[in-house]
């Protein structure tokens, strides 16, 4: 219901937004045909709904939905079917039922008064639908408990209805109501034996009675008689003392027959009777009905109030009922009279005012109305709230009646009202603080009279008003009766003098005070000050009310004689009158006069009288303390201490910084000197001691002042808390208590005249003065020896500690701002106080040293209150911050004092708070103060020129500036940019020369960016690059931030501002504009929700904007809410935003919605709050580098131009950064596709299927989010101190991306910025020590010990590599995880303090109980702090490798060894650090392996680990080698029964499993066979020369069976495998190779299987496949046939040979392919292409064909030229191609711009093959037969000069193909690196070919004479390096490229040795000898470091340089072949 109330509210406040909810809701409703049914039944929601309507109803009356009126008007036609019980739905009870009565009636009654015509329709159905609930009863079926909650409901909220049916209505009432009530004893009672059925109807009550009295022979029992004009009363005033009434005995028997009458009257008749009386005062009050009808309702209401009389005479006891029973009765009887009471009423407001039947009813019915209130006064129920209310329903009454009629009436009222007040005031209840509900309605009633009568008859009210007044001087008989004590003063007359001082504060006019002032006063003056009572208390309570109001002539005369009275008490001091004093003179003195004072100086208003009043109020005290201070005991503390309140509320708005009159400020000075003799101020040391009880009493505390003084210095407090609150108050309003201005402080006349002539402290009581100096110094903290004030009087010394007293006190009560205005300002700063005193010329030394500690204590006071409130949020938190920034404003502008000292003074302070508190580093106002406080004018304008001091402030301001600036850029560069920005527009608005100057000279110089910062040393949060990226963003400049770069502060600073001042002047004159011409659209202004924005913004609004700005406004916000959506739609749809107009959209609409701060409208609120969000958003949906560098510049305008929207745009951007988590983006893009290299390489390197790439780079998202995060970093730094709610905001982001399960992307390119995330969470988890979060310190833990995990959580992947082609990236990213580790390793260490045990403490308790030792979340908390701290370890060299392996990749040619000067790991350490990543995650143990591939210690523990838990990693791949081992297969080991549940892994991993070691184990194949066949067949491909030879091994037929099963999914999969079968076929046999025996029966087996297994695949295929297949291989066949028909024709006849050849070749179909191409279909042959080749071999021939792609255009036909051979084996070259395409890959899957090409190399039978030739190119033999010179000579012919961009781009194309090479030739050790066997393509690429001699094996006979591990000879060197020595930029661009691609290598060297391992005995040449094997794994180095392995690269490379053997071998080709060198 609670829902559809807050729809239905929402609903009518925007009826027509909304109008398919209402018509949802009326749907909803019973409907009306439903409910014309004879029982109809309506279930709980469709009550709801009905009550919903009426609620809507309610609120928006003038709906004109007709559906809504129709539903209401519907369902009251049903009520009368709502009386049965099976209307309502099963669960409704009773109480539900009235419940709903209520509330729909009250709508309804709602609806009808503010609605007429509504109203009327409601009168139209309710008369009917009344009377059947009326006449209701049980025989119709109805439930009567339901009828009379309907009833009851009525009685409450009573609708409209005609005046027919309102006659019809009572009529049918009073027919229900038969009876005779009996009214008084003296009456004869008729007992009539008839009853009446109560079940007859809901009203009808068994009562008796006689109707047939009339009005005219009714008498009351206060009747009035007339005689000569005037009125007797006999009120029942007068007959308290005869309570019988007049009962005799025979009396007595009918007062039993009336309570018996009374008694057999039931509680549910009374109630039914209620019920009647309150239907019909509703009826009366809605329309007026016919006077007889009238008249019987008056003559009923008469006899029920006639009988209320005698009813409350019957006392308790008289009743036989008791307890519940009776107290049901007594409330049920006194609200049927207070009914009856508003019945007799609203008859009476029917009558006419003339008249003298209405008159004579009217005064009847005073008088019967003011008896019953005797009645209740005098009644032993007045305790009763239902007889309070009766009492107050009556009085009530009587107002109105008298009020309204006037005249006689109210005249008589007045006499008749002293009575009843006095018999109110009589009451013994009414003497506590609260006088009761009845004293509240006589005090109510007689205001309302007073008021009515002073306008129309003032007279009788005097009076009243003197009659009361008068009444206090009364004296009863009984205080002068004889030898009797004197009784104390009647309730009577303290509650009249009560009553009218409350009568005169209700009232407030001067003329009733000045009737009853006078009087008290005269009271007071005539009785004995000397012997108080509680009369004279509670005359002088009266008068300070009076004197409150503010009426000039009562306020001094109470004044004055409050002020007489409190200094008569201090002539009974010490006197022997004084012992025998009553309680109540202590209590005026302590209590009633200074409440007085209090209240006079609470309730002046008038800036006069309240400056009168200070004025006396500090007299008094300065003659109080004078006089007192001479007195024994504490007596001055006992008479100054009360006063101080008052003074406090007096001064609480003065303000001490203006001008101020000498004699005030004596008076001022006075107060704190006795405040500090007395020792009345709170105490100022930190330490004190455990308070005592407070004593206010004049003798009871004795004591030297010694004591007095000291413990007043340090505590604890002696006094009342009030007075110490109040000396705290009074302290925000002193001005400095400096008097005069020369050698005011070394005249000690006027501090003498202080100390009374007879007092002991006087100045020549030495012993008090010593005591006086040591309080002092222990007030300063022992900043000042008290032997240092030897020089000070005692009486001087009592004035410094009380201005030491004042100026502390004024910063640790509210931080050290003074009174004077709401806005807190630099000006309002209680330093301007302080430092007043150092200004003071020719002061001693002791005396300014003593000052000087009093500036230093006052400091800390100040430090101590802001750090006290540190952990304050929402208005408590502003308030502490703006006093902060007002004390460091005010410090600011203070460095311009001449006083050198009080210079240096300030500038330690200003220094010391800067530290303290870093924000004022990035407040506003203390930027301007910095910025534009000193020019000039500031220093010209004094008295007396002073060039030289001038000129040394202006050096001393630019120091601090600077300094200030430097360190703000340092922390927080972005946020400190903007304030520039903003400062600098501001210098431009103000058109200032001189401040821009200042502000130029201030800036010069200040450069920031990429790498080491000169201005300032050490690592700051500006060094972190996202931070520093994110701050050239915030510049505005157009710089890229993934390069390097440096920029000046000032001209971006200036350029920045000029762009934003251009933007906000375009918004302004496009404003200016539209008014001017009246706006577009006039009266088409759209309005706002009136909310959001500007209570974001806290009231920042000022100026009121006129219709056309919000016209304006409206059009402009549409405007760009739909630019900003359209760049999103653009960004969504993977289109390209434009970075200028994005940018320029931006701008504008940041300039728009700053512009319109400064206004107060609630127009377009919604439309600007939409846009901010939209400014927020936008580049968060765009993700891209560029977008996000606009909205980090919008971003940090926003919070630098309005820094109240801090907190909104934080939240905005908060929820963005999550929801990138969600849509998984940037840094959180977890699927696999997003993880780069590790994707790129699956299945061949990787384990895991292929994924398709992402169709969104995820670096550019990454980066995105990098920019981003170093925004968050900058608004930390500047927030983490002054802002929980953006601390909380910061947080929630942490918490949100921290959650598991992680969802951080796996892309090495996030490294730096995955470790920047995980900075910015350490950080904010440091903030644990601080004061502001000290409150969520557990959850900080929390949250810590989430990020050490989650950062090792990005170590459970192994290590990868990622290139940016950009330095300053790599160099970046290696220096992110360097400051993680930096601020792990060095602020983190202490950041969690711990008990012994080590569990972690929260406010220097333990987390859990001592007993208690498990954590819910830590679990055992003894082990909590160790793990922790093994995370940490692990982490930390986690990191620091990680640090090290970016910093190889950021600088590959730096030797220098980082890791050198660090401590050697011990192997305990090492297997520590194994264990600990296992239990963390195993795949960071894994990882930690292959990151330290040779380390022993760590894979032994490791293999221990996988052993033992083998059951919790069966998903993790990496986990293979460390349990399937040839030993483990030797031993059949029961972990391999685990392999069938075992994850797959990378087909190069599966590869080593079929290897000889594993002698083909079948758990061992099962599971290789189901990693190859979980992959797709044409994936798997690329290794059929490996899978070929694990035939060899395959002795039961496993590796067979999967060849068969792939062949037959696919028919690419079957061609390519019978090729490399037929090129195995028929081969010869291997030479063994070394230490190794060569098995003939292998071979045979192997060579007997292989035709079979090809058959056997033929025979598989279908016949479609089986018809591809033949003509596929008959071509190819033919083709390659021709080598062998060529071979016995002439050369010369060759070429003419081939052509005749390939003409009688036809193709069949167009699906055949290029075998060593498949993705290229042939479409023909160029049978002129023909072209016989030179070789030993047989004839090799190179054909062209025409191929198009399989999926590209089919008429893009190009040529592609393949070489046929015949008797050479190509199968070496597959293998080392092979290899090739491994690095390839690599270098591609990684971003390394390295060239290599695996061109297509095919055996097709035995010594026969297929290669692709090499397209566009040309050896380097043929180059030099048509080119002279070397290879630059060529270049520079081919692509020109040296320099030219052609010729640039070839040298990089020839730098990266040369490295790529260089790096495979390593490897690989090709040679025979003749100059024939090295091609240049058209762009300047180096491709290698010709691999007939790789690894062991080399031409002439295995010389290996070619000892350079790559070929680098002269003439590729003077391309490579032009400056010949190694030193120029391309070639350690090419020493760097081969150093990357080398390192790139190492991470997958098992599987490229894998990949080779498994044609070990494949018979090829290069196995033939040595250990080919063990050399290529040393070649990789496994056991060096990244920067070992980088440097030994470096060496490869120098030695390769024009190695003398490189040339050597190409001058013996060129002798012996002729090949060009």
């Amino acid at each position: 219901m609670e829902a559809l109330v807050e729809l239905c509210d929402l609903i009518a406040k925007n009826p027509n937004q909304f109008a398919d909810k209402l018509a949802w809701i009326c749907a909803s409703c019973p409907q009306p045909e439903s409910l014309l049914v004879g029982s109809p039944r309506v279930s709980r929601s469709q009550l709801n709904a009905v009550l919903a309507v009426a609620r809507f109803l309610s609120k928006c009356p003038d709906s004109t939905d007709n559906r809504v009126k129709s539903v209401v008007l519907e369902f009251l036609r049903a009520v009368p079917s709502s009386f049965r019980q099976s209307f309502w739905p099963q669960s409704y009870g009773i109480e539900a039922i009235a419940a709903f009565y209520v509330y729909f009636f009250g709508y309804v009654s709602s609806c009808g008064e503010m609605s007429p015509d509504f109203a009327t329709e409601i009168a139209g159905v309710m008369g009917e639908v009344i009377i059947v609930g009326i006449n209701d009863s049980d025989a119709n079926g109805n439930d009567l408990a339901i009828t009379r909650a309907f009833l009851s409901a009525l009685s409450q909220n009573f609708p409209p209805i005609l005046l027919s049916d309102a006659e019809k209505l009572i009529t049918c009432l009073l027919d229900q109501l038969p009876m005779s009530v009996p009214v008084s004893p003296r009456e004869q009672i008729l007992v009539n034996s008839g009853t009446s059925s109560s079940q007859s109807s809901p009203l009808s009550v068994n009562l008796q009675g006689n109707e047939g009295a009339s009005p005219a022979n009714e008498t009351s029992r206060g009747s009035a008689v007339a005689n000569g004009g005037s009125l007797h009363w006999k009120s029942g005033v007068d007959q308290l003392g005869n309570v019988n009434l007049g009962f005799n005995d025979g009396g007595a028997a009918m007062f039993k027959q009336q309570v018996a009458l009374f008694e057999e009257e039931s509680v549910e008749s009374l109630e039914k009777q209620e019920v009647a009386f309150k239907l019909i005062a509703h009826i009366l009050h809605t329309v007026h009905i016919d006077q007889k009808l009238l008249e019987q309702v008056r003559l009923i209401a008469k006899k029920q109030l006639q009988s209320m009389s005698a009813f409350l005479k019957i006392k308790k006891r008289d009743w036989n009922d008791q307890g519940s029973l009776l107290k049901a009765r007594i409330n049920a009887k006194l609200s049927l009279y207070q009914a009856a009471a508003r019945m007799k009423i609203q008859s009476i407001a029917s009558l006419d005012s003339d008249g003298k039947t209405s008159k004579r009813l009217v005064l009847e019915t005073l008088a019967l109305l003011i008896d019953a209130a005797e009645s209740c006064l005098l009644s032993v129920w007045r305790k009763l709230r239902v007889c309070e209310e009766l009492f107050s329903c009556l009085l009530s009454g009587i107002t109105q009646i008298a009020t309204t009629r006037g005249g006689q009436p109210l005249r008589v009222l007045l006499i008749r009202l002293k009575p009843l007040v006095l018999t109110a005031c009589v009451q013994a209840d009414t003497l506590g603080s609260s006088q009761g509900a009845m004293y509240e309605s006589v005090l109510k009633t007689c205001c309302q009279i007073i008021e009515s009568g002073w306008a129309k008859d003032r007279a009788p009210v005097d009076t009243f008003i003197l009659g009361l007044s008068t009444s206090i001087r009364e004296r009863n008989d009984f205080d002068e009766q004889v030898d009797k004590e004197k009784q104390a003063v009647p309730a009577v007359q303290l509650n009249v003098i009560r009553l009218l001082a409350d009568l005169n504060v209700a009232i407030c006019k001067p003329e009733v005070l000045d009737v009853i002032l006078p009087l008290f006063i005269e009271i007071l003056e005539e009785g004995n000050a000397a012997t108080p009572g509680l009369l004279r208390i509670r005359l002088l309570d009266a008068v300070s009310r009076m004197a409150s109001l503010g009426f000039e002539k009562s306020y001094r005369e109470t004044v004055v004689l409050l002020t007489r009275s409190y200094l008569s008490k201090l002539s009974s001091v010490g006197s022997a009158e004084s012992k025998t004093l009553p309680p109540e003179a202590t209590t005026e003195r302590v209590e009633t006069l200074p409440a007085g004072f209090l209240l006079i100086a609470t309730g002046l208003k008038s800036a006069k009288l309240r400056s009168d009043y200070r004025h006396r109020l500090l007299s008094l005290c300065s003659d109080v303390g004078l006089a007192a201070e001479s007195q024994s005991g504490r007596s001055g503390a006992d008479f100054l201490g009360p006063l101080l309140p008052a003074v406090a509320e007096i001064c609480s708005d003065f303000d001490p910084t203006t001008d101020i009159e000498p004699s005030l400020l004596k008076l001022f000075r006075n107060l704190w000197f006795y405040i500090a003799l007395f020792g009345l101020a709170p105490p100022i040391q930190k330490v004190q001691t455990q308070a005592k009880s407070v004593s206010t009493s004049l003798n009871s505390v004795g004591g030297s002042i010694s004591d007095v003084a000291l413990q007043a210095v340090g505590g604890p407090y002696m006094w009342n808390t009030l007075w110490s609150s109040a000396v705290q108050n009074i302290a925000q309003g002193t001005p400095p208590l400096v008097v005069s201005s020369v050698k005011w402080l070394e005249d000690e006349l006027e501090l003498n005249a202080l100390h009374n002539p007879g007092s002991r402290r006087g100045s020549g009581n030495e012993k008090a003065a010593v005591n006086q100096r040591v309080a002092l110094s222990a007030a300063l903290g022992g900043r000042v020896d008290v032997a240092a004030m030897n020089t000070i009087s005692g009486v001087k010394a009592t004035y410094l500690l009380a201005v030491a007293f004042l100026e502390i006190i004024r910063f640790s009560s509210n931080g050290g701002i003074l009174n004077g205005g709401t806005s807190v300002s630099a000006s309002r700063s209680a330093f301007s106080c302080v430092f007043e005193y150092l200004k003071t010329p020719n002061l001693m030394p002791a005396v300014f040293q003593c000052l000087k500690a009093i500036v230093h204590r006052a400091f800390e006071a100040a430090v101590s209150w802001l750090e006290d409130r540190i952990t304050e949020t929402g208005d408590d938190a502003e308030t502490r911050e703006s006093t902060l920034f007002a004390h460091a404003c005010f410090l600011i502008k203070s460095m311009s004092q001449r006083d050198e000292c009080i210079r240096d003074i300030t500038v330690n302070l200003l220094i010391r708070f800067r530290d303290k508190f870093p924000q004022v580093l990035w407040n506003s106002s203390c930027f301007d103060s910095l910025l534009f406080s000193v020019h000039d004018d500031t220093l010209t304008t004094t008295v007396v020129s002073d060039p030289a001091w001038a000129s040394t402030v202006r050096s001393l301001y630019q120091k601090i500036v600077r300094e200030w600036i430097v360190l703000s850029l340092s922390y927080a560069p972005c946020t400190t940019q903007g304030l520039l920005q903003e400062k600098l527009c501001k210098a431009n608005t103000w058109q200032k020369a001189q401040h821009t100057t200042d502000v130029v000279s201030l800036l010069t110089e200040i450069r920031i960016g990429t790498g080491k910062n000169d201005c300032w040393s050490g690592i700051r949060t500006a060094n972190i690059p996202a931070v520093m990226a994110a701050a050239a963003a915030a510049s505005g400049a157009n710089l890229k931030v993934l390069e390097a770069f440096n920029f000046e502060v000032l001209n971006t600073g200036v350029i920045s501002a000029t762009v934003k001042c251009n933007h906000a002047g375009e918004i302004a004159g496009m404003r200016r504009l539209y008014n001017s011409i009246g706006g577009f659209q006039p009266g088409a202004a759209q309005t706002g929700f009136g909310g959001g924005l500007q209570r974001l913004i806290s009231g920042a609004f000022s100026q009121k904007l006129q219709t056309e700005d919000d016209s304006f406004n409206g059009m402009l916000l549409s405007k760009f809410v739909h630019l900003l959506q359209q760049f999103v739609n653009v960004a969504e749809k993977g289109g390209e935003v434009d970075k200028s107009q994005f940018r320029g959209t931006c701008s504008q609409a940041t300039a728009l919605l700053l512009s319109n701060l400064a206004t107060d409208t609630k127009a377009n609120i919604e439309g600007f709050s939409q846009l901010l969000r939209l400014l927020c958003w936008c580049p968060a949906y765009i993700s891209t580098p560029d977008a996000m560098e606009t909205g980090i510049f919008i971003w940090t305008w926003l919070v630098s131009a309005a820094p109240q929207l801090g907190s909104l745009v934080l939240a905005e951007l908060v929820d963005a950064w999550l929801w990138t988590i969600d849509t998984k983006r940037g840094l959180f893009a977890s699927d696999v596709k997003h993880s780069g290299p590790a994707a790129k390489l699956r299945p061949h390197l990787a384990p895991g299927e292929p994924e398709t790439p992402p169709d969104i780079d995820p670096v550019e998202q990454i980066m995105a989010h990098r920019l981003w995060l170093g925004f968050f970093i900058d608004r930390f730094e500047v927030v983490r101190h002054n802002s929980v709610e953006q601390l909380l905001l910061l947080g929630r982001m942490l918490q949100g991306t921290t959650t598991l399960p992680w969802n951080f992307s796996h892309h090495p390119a996030a490294t730096g910025t995955f470790f920047t995330f995980m900075l910015l969470g350490l950080k904010f988890c440091s903030c644990q020590s601080q004061g502001n979060l000290q409150n969520f310190r557990t959850g900080l833990q929390l949250l810590e010990d989430r990020i050490y995990r989650a950062s090792l959580g990005w170590f459970a992947y192994e290590p990868e590599w990622y290139e940016m082609n950009s330095m300053n990236f790599a160099q970046s990213e290696a220096q992110s995880v360097s400051v993680f580790v930096h601020f792990l390793s060095n602020e983190m260490v202490d950041s969690l303090q711990s008990d012994p045990k080590g569990c972690p403490r929260e406010n220097g308790s333990s987390l859990v109980d001592a007993n208690d030792h498990y954590h819910p979340v830590w679990g055992q908390m003894e082990h909590y702090a160790l793990g922790r701290e093994k995370r940490r370890q692990l982490l930390i060299m986690l990191c620091q490798h990680e640090a090290d392996r970016l910093e190889v990749w950021a600088q590959p040619t730096n030797l220098k060894e980082s890791v050198s000067s660090r401590p050697k790991i011990s192997s305990e350490k090492w297997i520590e650090y194994v264990r600990t990543a296992f239990a963390v995650d195993p795949c960071i143990a894994f990882s930690l392996a292959s990151r330290f591939p040779a380390n022993s210690y760590l894979k032994a523990e490791l293999t221990q680990l996988v052993q033992s838990n083998i059951l919790r990693i069966r998903c993790i791949p990496q986990a293979l080698p460390y349990f399937v081992t040839p030993k483990a297969v030797d031993e059949n080991s029961v972990l391999l029964q685990q392999l069938p549940h075992w994850a797959a892994c990378s087909i190069t991993q599966a590869l080593e499993f079929l290897t000889p070691s594993y002698k083909g184990h079948p758990r061992v194949m099962a599971y290789v066979l189901r990693v190859l066949e979980s992959y797709p067949p044409e994936q798997v491909t690329f290794f059929m020369p490996q899978l070929v030879q694990a035939l060899r091994y395959d002795d039961e037929r496993l590796v067979e069976g999967y060849l068969l099963r792939a062949a037959q999914r696919s028919d690419l999969f079957a061609h390519i495998l019978i090729w490399h079968l037929q090129g195995e076929e028929a081969e010869s046999e291997p030479a063994p190779a070394p230490g190794k025996d060569a098995s003939t029966g292998k071979n045979s087996q192997f060579q007997e299987l292989l035709p079979k297994v090809r058959q056997r695949i033929i025979d598989s295929f279908t016949p479609m496949a089986l018809d591809v297949f033949r003509r596929e291989f008959d071509f190819f066949d033919k083709v390659t046939s021709i080598s062998g028909v060529l071979y016995p024709v002439p050369k010369e006849e060759r070429r003419a040979g081939i052509r005749r050849e390939l003409e009688k070749i036809q193709m069949e179909g167009d699906d055949l392919y290029l075998p060593t191409a498949p993705n290229k279909l042939v479409r023909g042959i160029q049978v002129d292409s023909g072209i016989p080749l030179q070789s030993a071999a047989k004839v090799p021939i190179m054909i062209t064909f025409n191929v198009v792609d399989k999926d590209g255009d089919p008429n893009d036909i190009k040529p592609q030229a393949c070489i046929f051979k015949v008797g050479d084996d190509c199968r070496q070259d597959v293998l080392a191609l092979q290899v090739i395409a491994l690095l390839r890959d690599i270098f591609e899957a990684i971003g390394l711009n390295l060239y290599l090409l695996p061109y297509g190399v095919l055996p097709t039978g035995l010594e026969r093959g297929i290669i692709e030739v090499v397209p566009n190119t040309r050896s380097r033999t043929q180059m030099g037969e048509t080119n002279d010179g070397g290879l630059y000579e060529i270049f520079q012919q081919e692509y020109g000069p040296v320099g030219s961009p052609s010729f640039e781009a070839a040298r990089e194309n020839f730098i990266i193909s040369s490295a790529g090479y260089a790096v495979a030739s390593l490897l690989l050790q090709p040679k025979d690196r003749h100059n024939g066997n090295l091609l240049f393509d058209s762009a300047g690429r180096l491709v290698h070919i010709d691999f007939g001699f790789i690894f062991e094996i080399s031409p002439g006979g295995n010389l290996r004479f070619e000892s350079a591990h790559f070929k680098l000879s002269h003439e590729m060197t003077q391309l490579l390096d032009p400056s010949g020595v190694m030193k120029s930029d391309t070639w350690n661009q090419f020493v760097s490229l081969c150093v990357k691609g080398y390192l790139a290598a190492r991470r997958h060297m098992n599987g490229i040795i894998n990949t080779v391992l498994l044609m070990l005995d494949s018979g090829l040449p290069c196995f033939s000898r040595g250990d080919p094997m063990g050399n290529l794994r040393k070649r990789f180095h496994p056991e060096m470091s990244e920067r070992e392995a980088a440097n030994f690269m470096i060496r490869v490379c120098t030695d390769a340089y024009n190695k003398w053997t490189t040339a050597g071998y190409d001058l013996i080709q060129y002798l012996q072949q002729g090949i060009e060198k």
